[in-house]
């Protein structure tokens, strides 16, 4: 029976580039899938693409490509990205000159697009905000961005016309993945069993190190072998749905029952119903089996009718954030970030400065479980003091870590490691449009030798 094998390239924006490396270079793979764009990162994105129209894609674009193109054209391996974040068009043009530069030319790359939908939610006054149920419109010339979460179809169609590299905006995770699985076993986009199925496959794969040990690891209760050499998963998938998910052998990490089950229930909100743009997936009845060292078995998802409302993420400017932070060691060192803190809340009453929310904590004490159940810890030797809030303006913001900063040489004694940070805060939101009026689109570029 003819199985298929993806590798997961990325996980995020930042993710290592040495994983995809080596399942490129191990050229055991058909596809090489990065998965970059988070809630966030598309709306930053649009930022930078104000003030730059050539930008808005993602900053490791061309280092990743640099990097595993020479091995993917070798190999036969086609690369599918959401790193076109907020201008599909310009990182094509940067992955057609990073081929060229490197002579790997003829070469076709798909670019799709269609994601943008900030003057559709615009233009609507019907729309709801998920979250607070409040109008869309309410943030009015605050958005900074309206992406639609695109399901497969457009890559399906980008990969049958021969593209070798598939660049897009915002689209689903799962169907990044799904998408070849569709193209080379031929499922019925209706076929919402195998496109559950499929879905579940992209679901696991769609967070690299996540199923292969790193967020799984916990020393002394789930220990992972060689994580500073974590290796990025692959999945084999046959022609029913099945897959086992792998990963190169030596490579550091782990894949196994246990870390393919946290990945399952990774941002799934109810696994009888995980809502995305091509299935209903039902994850309940999924089977996981340990086949060996490295290799699990999964199986038994199924799927009903797609949505027919599409969700679109909504980016908008929400104030700004200053930050400044000081550290404290030695003996007295909690009484003295104590008193620190004491001092610059009473300064931030003094000069009267309008905040929104304000945040005054002593990280390793009470910066992340709070006071209460921080009460009974033993006293630290050091500790930092962390004020943060929110402003309506960026020169607000800069006051707060100037206030921070003041301790040196006007609050208690011992203090060091001062740093002061301010900048605009994109929030994020999603509302729900139909389907029908969102229009994706594939774009082809030829790279010649």
């Amino acid at each position: 029976m003819k199985r298929v094998r993806l590798g997961t390239g990325a996980g995020y924006s930042g993710d290592r580039i040495e994983p995809a490396v080596e399942l490129a270079e191990a050229g055991d793979i058909r596809y090489l899938v990065f998965e970059c764009l988070a809630e966030r990162t598309i709306a930053l994105a649009q930022l930078a693409k104000r003030r730059d129209p050539s930008a808005g894609f993602d900053p490791l674009l061309v280092d990743r490509m640099a990097a595993v193109l020479p091995a993917c054209r070798r190999n036969g391996i086609s690369i599918i990205t959401n790193m076109g974040a907020a201008n599909p068009h310009a990182a094509g043009a940067a992955v057609a000159a990073v081929a060229r530069f490197l002579g790997l030319g003829p070469m076709r790359i798909a670019v799709v697009t269609g994601d943008d939908v900030t003057g559709v939610i615009r233009a609507r006054r019907d729309l709801v905000l998920e979250e607070t149920g409040a109008p869309v419109s309410g943030l009015s010339d605050s958005l900074v961005s309206a992406n639609a979460y695109l399901g497969a179809d457009p890559i399906v169609r980008a990969l049958k016309a021969g593209a070798d590299v598939v660049i897009t905006g915002r689209v689903a995770d799962p169907s990044l993945f799904l998408a070849p699985l569709i193209h080379e076993f031929g499922w019925a986009a209706d076929d919402w069993s195998l496109i559950g199925k499929g879905t579940l496959v992209g679901h696991l794969m769609e967070c690299a190190g996540q199923v292969s040990g790193g967020y799984f690891a916990d020393p002394g209760y789930k220990d992972v072998p060689n994580l500073a050499r974590l290796g990025f998963p692959i999945a084999e998938v046959g022609a029913d749905g099945a897959a086992t998910i792998t990963k190169v052998a030596g490579s550091g990490g782990l894949i196994s029952a246990a870390t393919c089950r946290e990945q399952l229930l990774y941002e799934v909100h109810d696994p009888a119903r995980y809502l995305t743009p091509d299935v209903t997936a039902d994850f309940s009845g999924v089977t996981i089996t340990e086949l060996g060292h490295d290799r699990v078995r999964v199986a038994g998802a199924q799927g009903d009718a797609w949505p027919d409302s599409l969700k679109v993420s909504l980016g908008y400017s929400d104030g700004y954030i200053g930050e400044g932070q000081i550290s404290y060691a030695g003996p007295g060192a909690l009484a003295r970030a104590r008193l620190a803190r004491d001092i610059v809340a009473e300064r931030l009453r003094i000069i009267g400065l309008p905040l929104r929310e304000v945040r005054l904590d002593l990280i390793g004490v009470d910066a992340i479980h709070g006071p209460e159940l921080s009460a009974t810890a033993p006293e630290p030797y050091e500790v930092r003091l962390r004020v943060a809030g929110r402003t309506h303006t960026l020169k607000e913001a800069e006051r707060i870590g100037n206030e921070v900063e003041g301790l040196y040489t006007n609050g208690p004694a011992g203090g060091g490691g001062a740093t002061k940070t301010a900048k605009e805060v994109i929030a994020v939101q999603s509302t729900l449009i139909p389907r029908d009026l969102v229009t994706p689109q594939v774009h082809l570029m030829e790279v010649t030798p």
